[in-house]
């Protein structure tokens, strides 16, 4: 395990350093995570949201089957069987108990459902964040590469096209003869 281990800290600390020096590619992953993280962050909203929709349904069922024993308790007390009265009063207490537990652990899903979708707030404003340093990032190092290209134009031109004159050289000849010719001319002129 030990050589696996080395291996493995050497891989992390190779991709760490190679994200540093191209820190477009770590926003990149970045992004990548991010993505990651707000898909599971909707799967878990839509798997908490079923969960509550069972719940719900779970209690409607109990409150009706309470209503059916509190109907029969009502009715047992009537018919004067104090027995069955009392028997059907403690299954509707039963009944009631495990509503309210039902009840709890929605209310429980409704809480993590509220968490679930502020972390994904959190994370789309995140993402947000890290698309707009992506592009900006892209934008400086698409201006880089353009200056890059302007500043090293000049080596990958041809003196002349065809072969013909170099109207630059022609112009700075006629300049340099000219400036020779003053220069004879005030020398000339002592």
């Amino acid at each position: 395990m030990g050589l696996f281990d080395d291996f493995n800290r050497f891989l992390e600390s190779r991709l760490e350093e190679f994200l540093k020096s191209n820190p477009h590619l770590e926003l990149e992953a970045l992004l990548e995570q991010l993505r990651e993280q707000e898909e599971d962050t909707l799967r878990l909203i839509a798997d908490l949201q079923l969960q509550e929709k069972r719940s719900q349904d779970e209690i409607l069922a109990k409150a009706q089957e309470i209503q059916r024993w509190h109907i029969r308790v009502e009715k047992a007390k009537t018919a004067n069987r104090l027995d069955l009265a009392e028997a059907a009063q403690q299954r509707e207490a039963t009944l009631l108990r495990e509503g309210n537990q039902r009840w709890g652990q929605m209310q429980g899903l409704k809480e993590r459902i509220a968490q679930a979708r502020e972390l994904l707030t959190r994370i789309q404003q995140r993402r947000q964040e890290v698309q707009t340093k992506v592009t900006e990032s892209q934008a400086t190092r698409n201006n880089y590469q353009a200056s890059q290209r302007l500043e090293t134009a000049g080596w990958h031109q041809t003196r002349t096209p065809y072969g013909g004159p170099d109207p630059l050289d022609d112009a700075f000849r006629r300049w340099e003869t000219q400036d020779e010719l003053e220069q004879m001319k005030r020398n000339m002129g002592r």
